[in-house]
């Protein structure tokens, strides 16, 4: 079986990669080496904010967002079906969706 990793952005939101291991372990290395760049970027900034921003109260709220940013994106590991394997599992006919157009979702706050 083959393994796909899948990012979850902001932890709810799954985003393709197009990634896919022949080995579960080589998977979730991958996954812990994509938390480990996040980590090391949300390092990265907060050392350059912690320089830069001057007033503490506005360095907190900042880093606050910025850690919900970067580190709420986790990745999991998903069986691949591959190809031809996958093509062959749907439906010849496939069922309208039930909802025409998506949700709106509300603009973030800034």
């Amino acid at each position: 079986m083959k393994w796909m990793l899948v990012v979850l952005v902001g932890g709810m939101t799954p985003v393709n990669t197009d990634l896919v291991f022949d080995k579960f372990a080589d998977c979730l290395a991958a996954e812990e080496q994509m938390r480990k760049h996040y980590t090391d970027a949300f390092e990265a900034w907060d050392r350059w904010a912690a320089a830069n921003i001057e007033r503490r109260r506005e360095y907190t709220k900042v880093r606050d967002l910025q850690a919900k940013r970067l580190l709420s994106n986790i990745g999991t590991c998903v069986p691949h079906a591959g190809g031809e394997a996958a093509a062959s599992q749907q439906p010849s006919n496939p069922a309208p969706s039930p909802q025409a157009a998506p949700t709106p979702q509300p603009s973030p706050k800034t």
